[in-house]
């Protein structure tokens, strides 16, 4: 994981011409992101065993971004080389965690382990994680 007190140069997103899916949402929308990723896991052709992990990822770093970030975060999503990058921001200021002996604030390090790649950009327009998960079963 790469955790960056400010963005770094050429941190741009999706290639141009690549089709971007976005959704914005705030707390009480969190069901609806997770059905939004379930769906276009399977719609990209990830393997079945990987579309679990695949939600459960972008479920804890929305969660993060709504209830720590910010009132409203931006799911933004696109093919890449046959794997799935997502894209969460969100208004807030980064705030490294979790502490020593805490029961929650896990939920980067649990995506962490469940995208193949994990980027952290944090500064004074927010907070944006961006992971790659494998796409085509």
């Amino acid at each position: 994981m790469n955790e960056d007190v400010e963005p770094q140069p050429g941190h741009t997103g999706p290639p141009p011409g690549v089709p971007v899916k976005r959704l914005l949402f705030r707390l009480p929308d969190l069901p609806r992101v997770r059905q939004y990723a379930e769906d276009e896991a399977r719609e990209a052709g990830m393997a079945e065993d990987g579309v679990a992990d695949f939600v459960i990822a972008i479920n804890e770093v929305a969660t993060n971004a709504v209830t720590h970030g910010g009132d409203q975060a931006v799911l933004r999503m696109w093919p890449a080389g046959g794997d799935l990058v997502v894209e969460v921001h969100d208004n807030g200021t980064w705030k490294p965690g979790p502490l020593p002996g805490a029961v929650g604030g896990m939920g980067l390090w649990v995506a962490r382990l469940l995208a193949s790649e994990l980027t952290v950009h944090a500064g004074d327009t927010g907070s944006t994680v961006t992971m790659r998960f494998p796409g085509k079963a």
